[in-house]
């Protein structure tokens, strides 16, 4: 496993993620804030081999920042996407199994191949369905993880529906906040080392 991200001065928590069959990456990102059910963590620069395009638009490439949202014991993270310049494109579920250890500063957690957008021109769309059938096909999921996997889309995918999702500390964060929140960080961290 190789990290995909360097760690800055702040608090980073590193992130096993395993993506079925064999494929094991290491994410190193900023921790932003931790409460008793979630953990915000931040990738001001995002390293992907490939850009993230939903009908035919696209949502993250190399080098965007995404604000991450981690939860105690849930079936699925959230990210906000934006292009390099900035820009918002949207919120993106991602269908996991429950992270290990999320109270330590090194997680671990599988890939479930299904995910759910939510643009921020109102547009969603349930992602990655083929890919789902196909590692169905090849037993890559055992039944009863790929049902909890596609129940958590579908629960997400109401909840949008409905205007409750996503959650209130995924709109209480943004870009600004979570640049000003690392400024802050390093600041302190400075203050408390002293001069060199």
């Amino acid at each position: 496993m190789r990290p995909l991200a360097l760690a800055s001065t702040t608090e980073t928590i590193r992130i096993h993620y395993h993506r079925l069959p064999d494929r094991d990456d290491v994410f190193v990102q900023q921790l932003l804030e931790r409460t008793a059910d979630c953990v915000v963590t931040f990738m001001p620069s995002t390293p992907l081999r490939s850009s993230v395009i939903v009908r035919d638009r696209i949502v993250l490439e190399n080098g965007s920042a995404v604000i991450w949202f981690t939860f105690r014991d849930a079936w699925h993270d959230i990210g906000l996407f934006h292009l390099p310049d900035g820009t918002f494109t949207g919120t993106y579920a991602n269908a996991i199994t429950p992270v290990r250890s999320l109270d330590s500063d090194s997680w671990e957690t599988t890939d479930l191949f299904l995910d759910y957008w939510l643009g921020a021109d109102g547009a969603s769309a349930l992602l990655d369905e083929d890919e789902f059938d196909d590692a169905l096909t090849r037993n890559l999921l055992d039944p009863r993880t790929a049902a909890r996997a596609a129940a958590e889309m579908t629960s997400i995918a109401r909840a949008a529906a409905a205007g409750e999702w996503p959650p209130a500390i995924v709109r209480d964060w943004d870009l600004g906040r979570a640049f000003a929140s690392l400024a802050l960080e390093r600041a302190s961290k400075a203050a408390h080392e002293g001069p060199s």
